[in-house]
């Protein structure tokens, strides 16, 4: 799949046998994606957590290699500048919906039973229609279930896996 080669119009991801490419993400996913980046990176640091925050990495799955939009990780394992992550390393993995029925199908369906499988214990899901909410699940007996949604407009104390506050309004909303 790394042999494919990088190609920035184009996200490439191996989901079980399956071959999934996505276009490049917009203006507004990729400020949905930096501002909870940045949120989380001085979250991390402000708790001394030795994690990094990182942006579409590839992950290696025990059935595949996916982009998260956003992963936290084990300092140790960033230390060596790796071109993977293997999921022992990552404490949480936010995915970003995409706006078109097959990402939404994707974002929602298809990676959380992989994620799960990979014993990732966090996951956050970033919706950013009709209107932002960040949907917080924790694995349980195998599979994610949802301790919070953060609504837009109303900022939400977050405890797990760091504590933080979010209203999802303000990290995808436009700057004046």
């Amino acid at each position: 799949m790394l042999a494919l080669g990088e190609d920035r119009g184009q996200r490439r991801e191996l989901i079980g046998e399956a071959l999934v490419m996505s276009p490049a993400p917009g203006t507004k996913h990729q400020r949905a994606s930096l501002r909870p980046a940045s949120l989380l990176d001085r979250t991390v640091q402000e708790a001394g957590v030795s994690a990094e925050v990182l942006e579409a990495v590839h992950l290696v799955l025990p059935d595949g290699l996916f982009i998260p939009d956003i992963v936290v990780v084990e300092a140790s394992a960033a230390a060596d500048d790796p071109i993977t992550y293997d999921a022992e390393a990552v404490l949480l993995v936010v995915e970003i919906v995409s706006p078109s029925s097959s990402g939404r199908r994707t974002d929602r369906l298809l990676k959380p039973p992989y994620y799960a499988e990979a014993n990732i214990e966090h996951l956050w899901r970033l919706e950013l229609e009709p209107v932002p909410a960040l949907v917080v699940s924790e694995l349980r007996d195998g599979r994610y279930v949802e301790r919070l949604v953060a609504e837009a407009g109303r900022e939400t104390s977050i405890e797990e896996p760091f504590p933080l506050k979010v209203d999802p309004g303000r990290l995808v909303s436009p700057r004046a």
